[in-house]
Formats: structure tokens, C-alpha cells, sequence
């Protein structure tokens, strides 16, 4: 065994060559015309791509969606600590699912949620997009950002 091409052999021919060499006839394309196969010890192969998946595994980020909740009548500070938060959860590479909750008599006015909402809008253009434009359920007004 020394690695080289043996051209097109009998399927016998095959079995015998990796017998001798006491390793398997590993079938590597099958739908090619004739179908290519290779002397190799599977349980190397098998373990290799496993190694592989496992490394590929490791490196993928999942994208998780983050949630800040706010108030319509949110004071200035506050809101800067959540903005920071958010541009941090950008970096991360995630989600953010801004929620503002209205109670009593907030529900009268919705234009200030709405306001709020298009004031982080704009904030955080050059970083993200808006993924869900903001929308109204039950007393909550929500709005998902993806980063860019």
C-alpha cells in the first residue's frame, strides 16, 4: 500500500487489496461513475469526522434574543443604562426585543411609547435594523432589533 491511484478494479479485486492490508474498502463517492472508494481504516475516519463536527460545534455562535423592558415615561439615566445594555447585546451579536409596558392611565397615550420606541430607533441605526416594526398587544408595545 503505498497511497496510489489503482485505477478501475473489480469490486473482488478491492476487497482482497484491503483484506492484505487488513483495513476496509471505504466507498467515498458513491453516485460517480464508476463509484471511487478508498483502502482506509474507518474507525479513524469515522473518529476524524466526529473531531471535525465537535471543533465546527464549538465555533458557531447562537443568536439568543435579548429583552429590555421600558416605560413610556422612562427618566433620562435610566434609559441610557438600558441603551447601553443594548448596544452591549449588538456587540454579542444577539437580539434585542425592546418592550414598553403601559399601566393605567398611560394606555391614553401611546404616541409618547411610540416616540420612545423611534428615539432608540434612531440611536442604534448605524448598529442594527429593525427586524419586527414596533407593534401594540395588550397593554405592551414591542419592537425586535438584529444587529447589522
Amino acid at each position: 500500500m503505498d497511497g496510489e491511484n489503482r485505477g478501475e478494479v473489480s469490486i473482488n479485486d478491492a476487497l482482497l487489496l484491503a483484506e492484505e492490508a487488513g483495513l476496509d474498502l471505504v466507498e467515498i463517492s458513491p453516485n460517480a461513475n464508476p463509484p471511487v472508494a478508498k483502502i482506509l481504516d474507518l474507525g479513524k475516519l469515522k473518529y476524524a469526522n466526529q473531531k471535525k463536527a465537535a471543533e465546527a460545534r464549538k465555533n458557531q455562535k447562537v443568536i439568543e434574543i435579548k429583552e429590555i423592558k421600558m416605560r413610556p415615561n422612562i427618566d433620562t439615566h435610566d434609559y441610557e443604562t438600558k441603551m447601553k445594555a443594548v448596544r452591549r447585546f449588538f456587540e454579542e451579536g444577539d437580539k434585542v426585543k425592546l418592550t414598553l409596558r403601559f399601566r393605567g392611565r398611560e394606555m391614553a397615550h401611546m404616541e409618547l411609547g411610540m416616540q420612545l420606541l423611534n428615539k432608540v430607533r434612531e440611536e442604534v441605526a448605524p448598529i442594527a435594523k429593525v427586524e419586527a416594526e414596533p407593534k401594540l398587544e395588550g397593554r405592551q408595545m414591542m419592537m425586535v432589533l438584529a444587529p447589522r
